[in-house]
């Protein structure tokens, strides 16, 4: 007996379900027990450790059902994410079909489709048959995206067979209907040409031999329409394909009648519009011809990416070193790498030097030295030396493989201006059809002779000009491309609606320490009190630096060590946050930081404000040291400025955009700053948890705002901002919190992304303005609208070039971005 699946069920197997909210062993057991009442469930593993169930059955399981149950019985289901790639669709409203078909399926969350990448991203607990089954019934294909670098060169495989396939096509449609073209037409404009034919071959056996050739063409190479069109047009649910057959057909079923069958017609109206039908789909395929063509081009940027992943990587096994394929190198393998080799993984130098070329990485074109102990990451150049590295991350957890990841999901995605097309295309299709079935009927009844044939004529126009193919292609090509142009410049998209926010920030805050500056501050003066002894202040206060991880406290434990000090062991170690630190050297209390730390410890600091003026004025950052409750030291950190930072804040400023600093450091050093590069706007002596409020002051003041971060303090700022920048040499907290990333330490990236966000939009309107304006004025006129004033009537010959130009207009258009020069270019 056959068993039929209902939805959301998978064939006998098993399936493995992330649970959240599980916190002991009675959570476990409530969990089990609630997904074992679930029907043909025969065995559960729920795992507290991993928080996975595993659930096995020999008969069909119901995704859903397992969900459900264990929401029943409180727990949670995280969403997770589905890439499917979609086979068959040619227009916007082919987009808008899918995604109502997956959003129908019972768990589905969200579910954006994009027609650039012809791919279907959905967030929710439906299992994968389920939903490539919905896309079936919407009369699409369907197959799950593996996340691994060979899709790409799989993907690529698939675009270059279509692309070939298309070739065929149109060389074959192009040399059936040029006879085709040159007798009908030919006879039409050129009066010798119709004497020609009338006097050897007749004008009966000239209709015999299109009626041939134009039947080869539009069953042969435009059998593609019909297989796609004619469904959609079953399914009461027409496409782009369903408008191209009901007019060629229309076209050729009109003169067949008219070649074989003329008594049916009325008199004077038994013309042949052969060469339109031929022509229609030469034209049509060209179009989509050129459209593959370059829809292969926006999406270099992937490409050349994956490109930089190596093949193969000299791995030490066993005392020897073999060459292996790079999905077999393992986290902890010991890697060679010879000069001018690719890196293959990313990890940690053991040993050897040499520069590493990082360009493609940080968008940098200065190579990095490397030694032992520093980063290399997998894709980039080795230049001179040998290097050997020990693996940390391989396969999809590398840098490469995760900025790949990133841009494809920016590439995907969908930003808000997007909606509107949305809501267009919906009914688009079917008001098109309307148009030309009341274009047929006004022409038909009053029109003039031969109305028949003018009423046929018109239709088709109708239906072959109004191609909503631009209208979805107009924003997800402008995407690709620029989130690919962001990739080559080391400004990675993390979210695609990112491109559609950073266009209107008004302001941009920028954390100082690490952003502005290097992050690597160097001790530049010590003034010690009365009574007090230079090396030995300096030793006591290294000493307690050096249990610190804060920059500033590395920069005074440095030059301690610099100066050959002997740094005493310390006790007590605390850190005062917002404060300072203090710990116990050599028998005595030590207090180290800012002003306000010694105000708490109830000292004066008067008697260094000369010099705290000085070095305010000067953008150092003083710290005091206060030696067993008495005040001894002031000290000057001074972090260096980045050079890089001016040129950038001088190019926001000529964006149009304010630019705002916050900081913790002192009023006084973060205007002295803020006055040698020329910031806006200055929130300084802000704690930690104070930097939120100050975004929220600044966006209250100012606007939309971007804030650029590194540190794990400022992801909260990162994610209250309007958009969140994060410098990628910071920390991967801030980077997950962030909506930008700046691969590079330079704040070059940030006028980048913002000038690439503001002409990545402007891309956009460009091409959501030519295809509604080419629509909006072109599918009257292809009715008709100028024949009662002017006489002109549109040909569907020439309708089909136009359609096959919208799409090539706007693909051309986004294109364009691959062009975009960063308005600060890389030292």
């Amino acid at each position: 007996m056959n068993t039929q699946l209902k939805p959301n069920q998978s064939p006998a197997s098993s399936i493995s379900l992330p649970i959240e909210g599980m916190s002991c062993a009675s959570c476990v057991g409530r969990v089990e027990a609630a997904l074992k009442k679930v029907d043909n469930v025969e065995e559960v593993a729920v795992n507290l450790a991993t928080e996975r169930a595993d659930i096995r059955s020999s008969k069909p399981l119901d995704r859903q059902s397992l969900v459900e149950a264990v929401e029943k019985a409180g727990y949670s289901v995280p969403a997770t994410t589905t890439e499917l790639s979609i086979e068959g669709m040619s227009c916007a409203s082919c987009v808008g079909r899918v995604e109502r078909a997956l959003k129908a399926v019972p768990g589905v969350v969200e579910a954006n489709v994009n027609l650039a990448t012809e791919k279907a991203s959905i967030r929710g607990n439906s299992s994968v048959d389920t939903l490539i089954a919905a896309v079936a019934d919407a009369g699409y294909e369907a197959s799950e995206v593996d996340q691994g670098a060979a899709v790409a060169d799989d993907s690529s495989e698939k675009k270059d067979a279509e692309l070939a396939g298309l070739k065929r096509d149109l060389t074959i449609a192009a040399l059936l209907s040029l006879p085709v073209f040159l007798i009908e037409m030919g006879s039409h404009l050129i009066p010798g040409v119709h004497s020609l034919v009338a006097n050897t071959i007749g004008m009966q056996m000239s209709w015999y031999i299109q009626f041939v050739l134009a039947t080869a063409t539009l069953f042969g190479p435009g059998l593609r329409f019909f297989k796609k069109g004619v469904p959609a047009l079953l399914r009461a649910a027409p496409d782009m394909n369903s408008l191209v057959v009901l007019g060629t057909s229309a076209a050729w079923g009109y003169s067949v009648i008219a070649t074989f069958f003329s008594d049916l017609l009325p008199e004077g109206t038994a013309n042949v519009y052969y060469e339109a039908a031929a022509v229609i789909v030469t034209l049509i395929l060209l179009g989509r011809f050129f459209e593959a063509r370059a829809k292969g081009r926006t999406s270099q940027a992937i490409k050349r990416l994956v490109g930089l992943q190596a093949k193969t990587a000299r791995v030490q096994r066993d005392g020897k070193t073999v060459e292996i394929g790079i999905g077999e190198v393992q986290p902890g393998d010991t890697v060679e790498v010879r000069p001018g080799e690719r890196i293959p993984v990313d990890g940690e130098v053991i040993e050897g030097d040499s520069y590493v070329d990082e360009s493609m990485i940080t968008g940098e074109p200065v190579p990095v030295a490397k030694g032992s102990g520093s980063p290399v990451v997998g894709g980039t150049v080795n230049q001179k030396g040998a290097l050997t590295f020990k693996a940390t991350a391989v396969g999809g957890t590398t840098v490469l493989a995760q900025i790949i990841r990133m841009v494809e999901e920016a590439q995907g995605s969908k930003l808000p201006i997007q909606g509107l097309v949305d809501r267009v295309t919906m009914w688009f299709v079917p008001a098109v059809m309307t148009a030309a079935l009341l274009t047929f009927v006004v022409w038909f009844f009053a029109g003039p002779e031969p109305a028949l044939s003018l009423a046929l004529v018109n239709a088709v126009a109708v239906l072959i000009i109004a191609c909503p193919c631009a209208m979805g292609l107009a924003t997800p090509t402008s995407i690709m491309v620029g989130t690919g142009r962001g990739a080559e410049m080391g400004v990675l998209f993390r979210k695609g609606e990112a491109l559609q926010l950073l266009r209107d920030a008004k302001v941009v805050a920028v954390d100082k320490t690490g952003t502005l500056t290097e992050g690597k501050p160097a001790l530049t003066d010590l003034q010690v009190a009365e009574g007090f002894e230079r090396s030995d202040i300096l030793a006591k206060i290294a000493a307690v630096e050096s249990r610190s991880e804060h920059p500033i406290g590395r920069a005074i434990a440095e030059a301690a060590e610099a100066e050959g000090l002997s740094i005493p062991a310390t006790e007590s170690f605390e850190s005062v946050t917002g404060f300072g630190v203090r710990a116990q050297a050599e028998g005595v209390s030590v207090d180290i930081g800012a002003d306000r730390y010694m105000s708490k410890l109830g000292l004066d600091v008067d008697l260094f404000a000369e010099e705290a003026a000085r070095l305010g004025d000067e953008g150092k950052s003083p710290l005091y040291a206060a030696i067993d409750g008495k005040l001894a030291a002031i000290i000057a950190v001074s972090d260096p400025i980045k050079e890089s930072t001016p040129e950038a804040i001088a190019a926001l400023h000529a964006l149009g955009l304010k630019v705002a600093m916050i900081t913790g450091d002192n009023r006084r050093t973060a205007e002295a700053i803020a006055r040698q590069l020329g910031i806006d706007d200055v929130v300084a002596e802000v704690l930690p948890e104070g930097k939120v409020e100050a975004v929220k002051k600044l966006k209250a003041e100012h606007g939309k705002l971007a804030f650029v971060g590194d540190g794990i303090n400022d992801a909260p700022a990162l994610a209250e901002a309007d958009v969140g920048m994060a410098i990628g040499t910071g920390t991967d907290i801030a980077i997950e919190a962030a909506d930008v990333v700046l691969m590079s330490g330079s704040l070059g990236g940030i006028p980048s992304a913002i000038a690439l966000s503001q002409e990545t939009i402007r891309n956009i309107k460009q091409n959501l303005f030519w295809a509604f304006a080419y629509n909006t004025a072109l599918i009257p006129l292809a009715a008709g609208a100028l024949y009662p004033a002017f006489g002109l009537l549109l040909s569907p010959i020439f309708a089909a070039g136009a359609m096959a130009l919208s799409s090539v207009f706007v693909l051309t258009n986004a294109l364009r971005l691959r062009r975009f020069k960063a308005p600060v270019q890389a030292a």
